[in-house]
């Protein structure tokens, strides 16, 4: 049994690893706006996540500041938020998004987003946006509805 373990050591360390990421990596005074097509879909624990394609000019909605957002349990100034949103620096076309755990997904009563939808979202990338082009999704905006993900819904 040891030997075993001993050789696939070194084939594990080929293997892609998928990192789970807490809310302190991502650089939360700069809330970010994106929107686009899912092109993949994990819809499964420890959270939901997708890979959004965006066009190739990605634009702030110019509604965007006045948009009605749902009252989450957690102090999230939302409003603020989407007056402050930007769009990233970075020119990556794919991102992978970050949404809450399933148990949160179902008490908003989100419907699992499929490959080809198209969904927006507001939410924080690592500071500098260095590394992965990853975004934590703070909203998450998705058939027709509006979702505060960081906590349950008040």
């Amino acid at each position: 049994m040891q030997r075993r373990l001993l050789l696939a050591a070194p084939l594990a360390a080929w293997l892609p690893a998928r990192a789970h990421h807490g809310w302190s990596s991502f650089d939360q005074n700069r809330p970010l706006w994106l929107e686009g097509q899912a092109t993949k879909v994990h819809w499964a624990n420890p959270h939901a996540e997708l890979v959004l394609e965006l066009p190739a000019q990605p634009k702030l909605p110019a509604d965007l500041a006045s948009r009605r957002l749902p009252a989450q349990s957690a102090g999230v100034d939302g409003p603020a938020l989407l007056k402050a949103a930007q769009l990233p620096t970075r020119k990556d076309r794919r991102w992978t998004i970050e949404l809450a755990p399933l148990s949160r997904m179902e008490a908003w009563k989100v419907a699992p987003v499929k490959p080809g939808d198209t969904v927006g979202v507001l939410g924080f990338t690592f500071t500098g946006e260095k590394g992965e082009a990853v975004l934590r999704a703070e909203y998450l905006f998705a058939g027709g509805g509006v979702y505060g993900l960081r906590s349950a819904p008040a």
